[in-house]
């Protein structure tokens, strides 16, 4: 359905036409967002930058994960973690990827500060959403650095987690919702796992 993430990002943009000189920023998802937010923001002429948010994973199954944290502390954790993993393996986790954030944005971000967003409109973008972790906790953050209006923009998710971040965003714009979804990656021709000198360039361009 898309080419790359560059085809997704563009396709994604036009979608999106009602928020060009709109005073919006585009808040792009490491490492695979960030291509397709920093086409979405050319489009718009809106500002763009990343926010950096990190998949908890379970400790056996490191693909696998059950919340996320971002980089103010914002920590979502999917009902039920609780019965799976004790209550000290849990805080082990998140105060590991919390320690990982600053070391992304040390990384990334050069340790720039995140952005002013208090009433501004958001638009968070990553190239797809699979169970949807690491935008929760994106969204709460900007829920609570005062965000004007959070919008979430991916190319691709499933039916029903569409349902549930519809419940926690101001908008959800999503361009395909296959009916057999199970991966980001199976819309996409050409994949690859973003480096982190992909990300760097990207931002060093803006």
């Amino acid at each position: 359905m898309f080419v790359d993430r560059k085809d997704a990002g563009e396709k994604l943009a036009k979608v999106l036409d009602k928020y060009r000189d709109d005073d919006a920023i585009v808040l792009a998802i490491p490492r695979g967002g960030v291509e397709v937010g920093c086409r979405v923001a050319e489009h718009l002429k809106a500002d763009f930058s990343i926010i950096v948010s990190r998949k908890l994973p379970f400790p056996d199954n490191p693909e696998a994960g059950f919340g996320a944290v971002a980089e103010d502390g914002s920590l979502f954790v999917f009902g039920g973690a609780e019965r799976l993993l004790p209550e000290s393996v849990i805080e082990d986790i998140v105060r590991e990827q919390k320690q990982v954030v600053k070391e992304r944005i040390a990384i990334l971000r050069s340790n720039k500060p995140f952005p002013d967003i208090g009433g501004r409109t958001v638009i968070l973008v990553d190239d797809g959403i699979a169970m949807g972790s690491t935008m929760r906790a994106s969204i709460m953050m900007c829920s609570n650095k005062g965000a004007g209006e959070i919008v979430v923009a991916v190319p691709v998710t499933g039916a029903q987690v569409e349902r549930e971040i519809s419940g926690l965003a101001d908008e959800v714009v999503v361009l395909e919702t296959p009916p057999n979804f199970r991966a980001v990656a199976q819309v996409y021709e050409n994949w690859h796992d973003v480096s982190d000198f992909e990300v760097i360039d990207i931002l060093n361009r803006q």
